[in-house]
């Protein structure tokens, strides 16, 4: 026979469960599928302003799916503020690619990269630690710069060098704010 007493503690213990499950699953998405970001800071400029909203998918990076191009958020690297954390920057070389910066421009396996999307004056991309200006990205690492290229704009892998894949946090695939510029990233 079943009492009001049971039947309101199997109620509470059913919400429960259902609740338990969903922040279950709410914290495996964030953990390893994807995440919202806000941009901070002007380093992406043209391409993404300071408080844009992004989804970040966290699969590629895994799973070594990274490529030329892709805009990703960088977690940890020598030297990181912990209050812009994480960073985000744009996948300029790979493993095995060699990355040269040197005369205002940017080579990948010695051919200029073709960067419509970035922010530099009449000086071009400039070196900023010749140690990282001319090298070959080491097996899980890749080479990142910010698309804002004016001096003093973009610290990233002219100042530190490599990113260990295991310090990239996600690829940024979608804006969803502001809505006036609402869609995919272009590479």
């Amino acid at each position: 026979m079943i009492t009001k007493a049971n039947s309101f503690l199997r109620e509470v213990l059913d919400w429960a469960v259902h609740i338990i499950i969903a922040v279950l699953i709410g914290l495996f998405i964030v953990n390893f599928v994807a995440q919202i970001t806000i941009v901070n800071g002007s380093s992406m400029e043209t391409t993404l302003q300071d408080g844009d909203r992004l989804i970040i998918e966290k699969i590629s990076p895994r799973f070594g799916w990274l490529k030329r191009g892709d805009i990703v958020t960088i977690n940890d690297y020598p030297g990181l503020d912990s209050d812009r954390k994480p960073i985000i920057k744009r996948v300029i070389g790979v493993e095995g690619d060699r990355v040269e910066i040197r005369d205002g421009k940017v080579y990948v396996n010695g051919e200029v990269l073709e960067e419509d999307y970035i922010n530099v004056d009449a000086h071009g991309t400039l070196e900023a630690n010749i140690k990282y200006s001319e090298l070959y990205v080491p097996e899980g690492h890749i080479y990142v710069l910010g698309d804002n290229r004016l001096p003093g704009q973009s610290k990233d892998s002219r100042t530190f060098g490599t990113v260990d894949i295991k310090d990239v946090g996600g690829k940024a695939i979608f804006r969803f704010f502001p809505f006036s510029k609402i869609g995919t990233l272009r590479k």
